[in-house]
Order: structure tokens, then C-alpha cells, then sequence
């Protein structure tokens, strides 16, 4: 129920039951990576891994009048039930304080008086001041305490108080609940004009209770008024200023979410480029050089055509199953460590038959997203060398590391000045850049060492953060099906 004392203090409660979020981050690093053995020593380079910072990326609440989504926010909003309860349970006392108060003086006046001339007057007045708080209270629970009717009902009551504690002194100690009525029903400064007549016709009544003889009535109550009035003032612009400041903490929540929900769309856009153009970009690529070549050698070299068309083929249906795969949100790499080495010894093939995979250090699984990116770094370097690097060999090297994984692959190709590397357009020029990209996400790097006529090294180490056992297997040893 709405009555007048809630809508002043239940500000308070609103403005102490607003809360916010906070986010943080946290960082960690891998140690640096040491040198190859003898005879890889130019594909594996010393590197040091960045520190990647990882930004909490907790839920943010779109809508402030969501309901709460955690353990704490669900425990402040069980607190502010209670508290709310608990402002409910004071009005009930307001309340019962106003009428025990009224039935306390109107009784203690006909004991104390008598049948006199106007003791009908004064029970006729106190059964008018109930029916006028009771309407009070029935206006407040319909509309609200400051509706026309509440606000009627007040004046009504007020009116009859007066005149009841003007005949009767005993009707001012209702006065404490009234002032709250005024609080209620009007706004400064009209309420502080209520509660000044409160007061007045308190200090009147309560200095003819005392026969004249006590002047220290006239100064307490607008003193208690006062003072009251300041506390309740000071009250409710507190709860005012937190309330404004829940709707800014709620608007920068908002911004922030929209902000989140663009930077994952740029984000998804980014990655789904880097996936075609390392699956289906680099597959259609090979395929049309396949069936250029093929072309061209189709009157002279017939069975080398045919053998380029099936390559093509093959290409092809390897680029349709990572488009199936992209499209399902598949990952082709798997963190067992024989199925990864398959995977980039088939994708360095892919591209370019002859080439080899070696591993160093013991073998062990790697994350899913480890695997998968160095699948992808495999797939662009081995495409780039097959369009570009007019190479004979491409060595491929995988070398485990203390807490990070190395990937190296070297062809004798035609080289080319890292430096000069064409800016993306629609002809290409996204490959180093998306590995780079999608290495750094992982808190590793990408480096590439080259010059014109003495082939190319791409190197990438990416931070694996695990324990996984070893596989002692697979170390030092050429992956069955390298040269």
C-alpha cells in the first residue's frame, strides 16, 4: 500500500539499492624460447612472447531494469525487499501512532471535562479528522499520496487538527505523525508552510495545556520543525543524487554493452575473413593455378593435365569441406597431438606435395585454439609459397616448447623484401597480416625472414599456458609421409 511516509523515504531505498559492475584484467607470460638443435637452426628463431592481457569480458547489463543475474545482485535485491518491508511495517506504526493518539486525547478530554458545552464538538471533530485520514489513506493507495484527492484529504485534516487542538491541548502530541502526512503530500516549499502551521498551532495548544506558564512550548516545537524539515530535506536529495547517479552508471552500461556488441562484430568479421582466406580463398586459389596449368599442357602433356585436374579436384573438395566446417563453427584442428601433426602435414601438402613436417621436443596435446591457429598459419604460408615462392622444398618444422609451441616453415623460393609487402585489396595481401593477427590473439607472434633469392622463413610461437602430459613418440622424428 502507497501511503505518505513511503513516498519520501522509499527515495532512500532506491537510491542505496543501486549497484555497478566492475571489470578487470588480468596478464600472464611464457618464457622465452630457446634455440633449435643442430640443423634447424635456421627455422627455429629465439623469440620472446609478449605478455598478452586478457580483459574480463563479464555480462553487462543491457537494461537496468533487467532482473539481477548474479548471486550478489540477487542478494541486494532480497536486502532492498526487506528494507522496503520494513518501511511498509513503519507506516503501519504512523499510523497506528496517529489514531491511538486521537482516541487517547478525545478520551482523556471527556474524562477530564466532562459534559461540558463542547465536548460533542470535539468527538464530532476527532470522528471527522479519522474519516479525513482514512480518505488519506484510501486516495494514497488508489492514485498517490500527492494526488488532488490526497492532497485534498490533507488539507481537510490538517483543518479539523487545528481546530481540535485549539479546543483541546491534549491533540498536539499527534502532531509528529501529521508532519510526515505534510512531507508527503506536498513539496517543499509548500510542505514547509504545512509544517510550520503544524508547529505553530503545536506551541498554542501546548502552552495552554500549560496554563500560560510554560514558554518553553512556544520554542520546541518549530525548533523539532526545524529540525526535522532539515533531515528530511538532506535526506531526500541524497536519495536524489544517487538516483541520478544509478541512471548515469546505467546509461554507461548501456554504451558499454553497445560498444561490446560492435567491437565482436568487428572482431567475428576480422576472424571469418582470416578463415576463408586461409581455407576457401587459399583451396579456389591452388585450384585455379591447377587448372591454368593444366590448360596449358593439355595438347603436350596430357596425363601431367590430368594428374593437375584431379590435384584441383582435390583442392576444391578440401576447400568445400572447410566451408562446411566454417559454416558449423568446426575447428579441423584436434588437440591430440597425432591428428595435429596429420593436419599440418596435410595442409602443407595441399598446397605443396613434397613438402615435409619435422617435430622437435616432447609432444604433448595443445588447446584447440593452439592447434587451430597454427593449422591456419600453415595453410597461408604453404599457399603463399605455391603461388609465389616458385620453390622446390618447404620444410615445416614443429618444435615444443616450456609453455609454448614453435611452428617454422622454410622454402628456397625466390624470397622477397618483408618490408614491401602490398596492402590488402581484392587481389589478395591479407595473409601475413591475418596470421599475424590471429597469432597475436594468442599472445604469440609471427616473424617472417626473407630477401630476394634466398627463400623465406615464417616463424610463429604461441603461448600454450598448460601442463598436458608429453608423447615421447613423435619427438625428433619425421612425420610418416615427409620427405
Amino acid at each position: 500500500m502507497v501511503v505518505p511516509f513511503s513516498e519520501w523515504s522509499d527515495a532512500v531505498v532506491r537510491g542505496r539499492d543501486q549497484s555497478s559492475r566492475r571489470a578487470g584484467a588480468s596478464a600472464s607470460a611464457v618464457r622465452g624460447r630457446p634455440a633449435a638443435p643442430s640443423g634447424a637452426a635456421r627455422l627455429v628463431r629465439s623469440a620472446d612472447v609478449p605478455r598478452p592481457v586478457r580483459t574480463y569480458r563479464g555480462p553487462v547489463p543491457t537494461d537496468p531494469t533487467a532482473p539481477a543475474g548474479t548471486a550478489d545482485a540477487r542478494a541486494d535485491s532480497r536486502a532492498a525487499e526487506a528494507r522496503v518491508g520494513g518501511l511498509r511495517a513503519l507506516d503501519v506504526g504512523v499510523h497506528a501512532t496517529f489514531l491511538a493518539l486521537v482516541a487517547t486525547s478525545t478520551t482523556r478530554y471527556v474524562v477530564r471535562h466532562g459534559a461540558d458545552d463542547r465536548w460533542q464538538l470535539v468527538v464530532a471533530l476527532a470522528a471527522v479528522t479519522v474519516v479525513a485520514y482514512g480518505a488519506l489513506l484510501v486516495a494514497s493507495r488508489r492514485a498517490s499520496a500527492r494526488s488532488v484527492p490526497a492532497r485534498s484529504a490533507t488539507l481537510v485534516l490538517l483543518a479539523t487538527w487545528s481546530v481540535l487542538a485549539l479546543l483541546a491541548p491534549s491533540f498536539a502530541w499527534c502532531a509528529l505523525p501529521l508532519f510526515f502526512v505534510c512531507r508527503g503530500a506536498f513539496r517543499p516549499p509548500w510542505s514547509h508552510v504545512l509544517v510550520g502551521e503544524v508547529a505553530v498551532v503545536t506551541s498554542v495548544a501546548l502552552l495552554r495545556l500549560s496554563d500560560g506558564t510554560d514558554w518553553a512550548a512556544l520554542v520546541g516545537p518549530p525548533c523539532v520543525a526545524v529540525l526535522l524539515t532539515l533531515v528530511t530535506d538532506r535526506v531526500e536529495r541524497d536519495a536524489a543524487a544517487r538516483v541520478r547517479l544509478q541512471e548515469q552508471i546505467a546509461d554507461a552500461q548501456a554504451r558499454l554493452a553497445r560498444s561490446e556488441r560492435e567491437a565482436g562484430v568487428v572482431a567475428e568479421r576480422e576472424r571469418l575473413a582470416r578463415e576463408i582466406h586461409d581455407t576457401v580463398t587459399q583451396g579456389l586459389a591452388s585450384g585455379v593455378l591447377l587448372l591454368e596449368a593444366a590448360d596449358q599442357t593439355w595438347e603436350t602433356a596430357p596425363d601431367d593435365a590430368r594428374s593437375a585436374v584431379r590435384r584441383a579436384a582435390v583442392a576444391v573438395r578440401a576447400s568445400l569441406a572447410d566451408t562446411r566446417n566454417l559454416v558449423h563453427d568446426l575447428a579441423s584442428a584436434r588437440v591430440d597431438p597425432h591428428g595435429f601433426h596429420a593436419s599440418l602435414l596435410a595442409a602443407a601438402q595441399g598446397q605443396v606435395p613434397g613438402a615435409s613436417l619435422t617435430t622437435w621436443g616432447d609432444a604433448r596435446a595443445v588447446a584447440p585454439e593452439v592447434a587451430h591457429a597454427l593449422l591456419r598459419v600453415t595453410q597461408s604460408a604453404a599457399a603463399n609459397v605455391a603461388q609465389h615462392a616458385a620453390a622446390d622444398r618447404l620444410d615445416v618444422t614443429l618444435t615444443y616448447l616450456p609453455g609454448a609451441v614453435a611452428l617454422d616453415l622454410y622454402d628456397d623460393g625466390v624470397g622477397f623484401d618483408p618490408e614491401a609487402v602490398a596492402a590488402p585489396s581484392s587481389t589478395g595481401g591479407y595473409g601475413l597480416r591475418a596470421m599475424r593477427r590471429r597469432v597475436a590473439q594468442l599472445g604469440g607472434t609471427v616473424t617472417v625472414e626473407s630477401a630476394p633469392g634466398e627463400g623465406t622463413v615464417v616463424a610463429a610461437q604461441v603461448p600454450t599456458h598448460d601442463d598436458a602430459p608429453a608423447t615421447n613418440s613423435l619427438a625428433t622424428d619425421p612425420v610418416e609421409g615427409s620427405r
